[in-house]
């Protein structure tokens, strides 16, 4: 716009403003100033419209920033929401742990305690009274059957015999798997196996290992699952009476008539040591998880536990008699029988037994008369870390009994009609399973036969009440 136009409205204004409105004679203003007047209005008017525009503005920036702020909260407490799922995750891992770590801890302490001997499962009364039903009769030699073992998994059985022969059975489903012949007297050399009786059988905690002893002066170490020959032991100058693997590991402890002990690493193949002190023939071994083996002394009627570690050997004396069989209930307690008739329970913090049962086994001899010297105790076995141990005889009957919880009363729980000698026995380590070989004649003699029995191993099952 031209700068002359520019004061020239600016001196009119000036004009105006110095100047007093004119006023017709009616009263009322001029057109000239109603239509100023009309002009002042809708300037006021836009500008009230400016301010209104603003005010929205401002007010959509102040709802904006307080939907920013409400995203931003959201925000926030998904976060805390996140986080707080994460403590409460980690809080319930944290109890899982302990639970596992509590489970875990009590499982060792379970096994420390059993492994120390200061556990006693009281489990005999809850089993039944076996049926003929429970009873699985297995023939496959031709003589007296005289040592079983059963396979940690329960699902074989060994069993040796006085034709020389080791038998693999399937206990589950009751059929000969493998025969390991024995060989004619003379071919030692050349023949794989016995070829005398066969006395004592052992087998591993891990299921590597069978070893077999006997007449023949030497201890056999096989492969259980293929029945193959591994190596041969020698050593022994008399007949080897017993076998016993150190539960968890691979020692072995053989007992013989020539009245020693020898240990062998069954690892290496090699041997460790010889232990002495019994004054007679050695007539049965045992081990557990220590490092140490039990055994009988027959006719010295002692009882020897060897601590190899230390180099000592504790001393418990019995009745005079022949004590022909021994087995360990835990660390602390085992129990014996003798050609006497009777059975004891010991304690390693005494030197006589805690309790003894005399003519424990009072059956009927082969002539239907009352016998109790010819009934003697021929095997005895235990189910580890509990109150549940079994004897045989020639009575006709296998007896489960029940140990009182101080180990002071030997009470029988059941009798199980088997005719025969019962020449071994054996319980799977869960207890559901109890095997004994059978035979017509006595293992170590033939001072009897019982010509109605059938040479043999039976599998018993044993039943929960609960179950």
């Amino acid at each position: 716009m031209p700068f002359f136009i520019k004061s020239k409205r600016k001196q009119s204004k000036s004009k105006t403003k110095n100047q007093r409105p004119q006023v017709s004679l009616s009263g009322e203003p001029s057109k000239r100033k109603r239509k100023k007047l009309r002009l002042q209005n809708e300037e006021i008017e836009s500008e009230s419209e400016i301010e209104s525009d603003e005010g929205e503005r401002k007010a959509e920036v102040v709802t904006s920033s307080d939907e920013e702020e409400t995203a931003q909260e959201k925000k926030l407490r998904l976060a805390k929401e996140y986080l707080a799922n994460l403590e409460q995750e980690e809080a319930e891992k944290r109890e899982e742990d302990d639970i596992h770590r509590d489970i875990i801890s009590h499982r060792l302490k379970q096994d420390l305690l059993e492994q120390s001997g200061k556990v006693q499962k009281l489990v005999a009364d809850g089993y039944e009274q076996p049926s003929l039903d429970d009873i699985i009769v297995l023939r496959g030699h031709q003589l007296s059957v005289t040592c079983v073992v059963i396979s940690p998994d329960k699902r074989h059985v060994f069993s040796g015999s006085k034709d020389c022969s080791i038998i693999k059975w399937d206990a589950v489903e009751g059929k000969r798997l493998h025969t390991i012949p024995g060989g004619r007297k003379g071919t030692e050399d050349t023949h794989t196996g016995h070829t005398d009786h066969v006395f004592c059988l052992a087998m591993s905690s891990d299921g590597k290992f069978l070893a077999s002893g006997g007449k023949n002066k030497f201890v056999l170490l096989w492969n259980p699952d293929t029945c193959q020959l591994i190596h041969r032991f020698n050593g022994h100058r008399g007949a080897i009476s017993g076998l016993a693997f150190r539960i968890g590991s691979h020692q072995l402890f053989s007992a013989s008539h020539d009245r020693s002990i020898k240990i062998w690493n069954v690892d290496e193949l090699a041997y460790i040591e010889t232990l002495f002190g019994h004054s007679d023939a050695i007539t049965g071994i045992d081990s557990l998880f220590r490092d140490r083996a039990i055994t009988s002394g027959g006719r010295d009627a002692s009882i020897r536990i060897w601590k190899v570690v230390e180099e000592s050997q504790l001393v418990f004396n019995g009745d005079p008699g022949s004590i022909d069989c021994i087995a360990f209930i835990n660390e602390s307690n085992f129990i014996s029988g003798t050609d006497n008739n009777s059975i004891s329970i010991w304690s390693l913090m005494k030197k006589k037994p805690l309790v003894t049962v005399k003519n424990a086994h009072h059956g009927q001899d082969q002539n239907g008369n009352s016998s109790t010297q010819t009934n003697w105790i021929t095997c005895v076995a235990a189910l580890h870390n509990t109150d549940l141990v079994a004897s045989g005889s020639r009575d006709g009957c296998i007896k489960l009994w029940k140990i009182s919880k101080n180990y002071t009363v030997l009470q029988p729980l059941y009798s199980i009609p088997m005719v025969g000698f019962v020449n071994s026995l054996a319980f799977s380590p869960d207890g559901q399973v109890l095997v004994a070989g059978i035979g017509q004649e006595h293992k170590l003699g033939r001072w009897w036969r019982i010509k109605e029995a059938k040479n043999g191993i039976r599998i018993i099952k044993l039943k929960r009440k609960d179950v």
